[in-house]
């Protein structure tokens, strides 16, 4: 199958995009780069060991998207391009909610004009809001988010609920992550945020690699065993082979459906850097600062869904997902640059 990854070059998209090559489909990236590197794809090529078709654009420019549907001709499309950072969406949330639904409209509005009827959307568990009991189960009552990030993805899926709605020859396959960290095993990509991270494990990594003098923990005071929040985290790759999943699902299956991609099994910020200690050998300093603004104590997944109807279950430890992220911050210290 041929498969267009808008915003291919980033953190998930790259490693989605070895696992969708190496299963044999025809990869094309799109990406503007905002918050990645044109490095990434001499490294999934290296990886995968032959050339991508690429195109540099702004994923909601729809003058840039029309013609590179029109040549390219997918038959699904994997949407990943979209800013992704809770707190940064809470001190910027009209870029957010610009960039974020102009991305999804525009690629819906290409898509029909192309008559491409495949979609896997990169959603978030942060549609789930404040008020639902834990773990998430797709079923459950969506809104009341804590951020602008998350409504912005509790809009985008709607939009495409009623675009697949309207259209009965539509695929519409909502994928709503947990929290993806790791690396792929070969070290040669791997998260690389721009600018001080927003996420926990590459602050860890970064501070593990002397990038970032110490981390900061944001609040110890949480309703939790050790008073630091907790989620679920998983690993990157396991999460790529949801998006292949998703794909094969959507080439036999009309209609618009939601799937979690989680462990189900959370950890707090105090266990993550133990863990990442035992697998770098390395020290962590920290300190613990205020709350952060949107962060919820606790949550994570029940992804039975995934298992049952997509044949996906994470299968990857929270060593392996440290033991990776270190493999590739320390042969990559600086990331890309």
């Amino acid at each position: 199958m041929k498969i267009l990854l808008a915003g291919g070059a980033g953190y998930i998209g790259s490693h989605t995009a070895v696992e969708l090559a190496q299963k044999g489909h025809e990869i094309i990236i799109v990406d503007n780069y905002s918050n990645s590197s044109k490095k990434v794809i001499d490294r999934i090529e290296k990886i995968i060991s032959r050339p991508l078709e690429v195109f540099e654009a702004d994923i909601k420019d729809k003058e840039s998207m029309q013609p590179i549907m029109k040549e390219t001709k997918p038959d699904c499309i994997i949407h990943l391009a979209g800013l992704k950072a809770v707190g940064e969406s809470i001190e910027n949330p009209v870029e957010y909610y610009r960039n974020n639904i102009d991305t999804t409209l525009t690629l819906l509005e290409c898509m029909k004009e192309s008559s491409v009827k495949r979609i896997v959307f990169s959603s978030s568990a942060t549609v789930y809001g404040e008020e639902n009991p834990i773990p998430y189960v797709e079923t459950m009552k969506k809104g009341n988010c804590s951020n602008p990030y998350g409504w912005t993805k509790y809009m985008m899926e709607q939009i495409l609920e009623d675009a697949a709605c309207a259209d009965k020859e539509l695929s519409v396959v909502i994928l709503r992550y947990f929290n993806p960290i790791g690396a792929h095993i070969s070290g040669e990509i791997g998260e690389d945020p721009q600018g001080v991270p927003n996420n926990l494990m590459p602050y860890i990594a970064q501070t593990a690699v002397g990038r970032r003098e110490h981390l900061t923990i944001f609040g110890n005071d949480y309703p939790t065993k050790d008073g630091t929040c907790r989620r679920d985290y998983i690993h990157v790759m396991d999460l790529a082979n949801g998006h292949l999943k998703a794909v094969e699902y959507a080439e036999n299956n009309k209609g618009f459906d939601v799937f979690n991609l989680g462990t189900g099994e959370p950890y707090s910020v105090l266990e993550m850097i133990n863990a990442f200690e035992k697998a770098s050998g390395v020290k962590i300093k920290y300190e613990f600062g205020n709350r952060r603004a949107g962060d919820l104590p606790e949550y994570w997944a029940d992804s039975k869904k995934a298992q049952e109807i997509l044949g996906w279950k994470a299968v990857r430890t929270i060593e392996d997902m440290c033991r990776d992220t270190w493999n590739w911050q320390k042969n990559n210290p600086v990331g890309y640059a």
